[in-house]
């Protein structure tokens, strides 16, 4: 079994910074990507952003120049540093994980979500 943990949430004002983390844990064999999604109140869930295992990103346009994405491949952790926060980036976090084992057999597992709540 295999579960991720988020911690990092919380409450901040516009302008400031917040760092979320997650760590994977279990019977881990290789996890192909790592990323964090968001949904926001009234909205469908969204992609914030992700990493590889060669460490390439990708980011939702609203996010780009403010959040920076970071993994660990030894921890198996991922990291989403927010800096510049709008009231618009209030919502549940969540991180996500593409885990692979030999055979060809893979498994995405989801995070419990954490609030971020940015104050204006």
């Amino acid at each position: 079994q295999v579960q991720l943990v988020e911690t990092g949430g919380g409450l901040v004002q516009a302008g400031g910074s917040l760092t979320l983390s997650c760590a994977a844990s279990g019977s881990i064999f290789a996890i192909e990507t790592m990323a964090w999604y968001r949904q926001i109140p009234g909205k469908q869930r969204e992609m914030v952003a992700t990493v590889n295992s060669g460490s390439s990103t990708n980011y939702a346009d609203s996010v780009k120049g403010r959040f920076t994405v970071s993994r660990d491949n030894a921890k198996n952790t991922v990291d989403l540093q927010m800096n510049s926060l709008k009231p618009e980036d209030t919502g549940v976090y969540y991180c996500n994980a593409l885990l692979s084992w030999p055979g060809g057999r893979y498994l995405e597992i989801w995070g419990q979500g954490t609030l971020v709540t940015v104050s204006s």
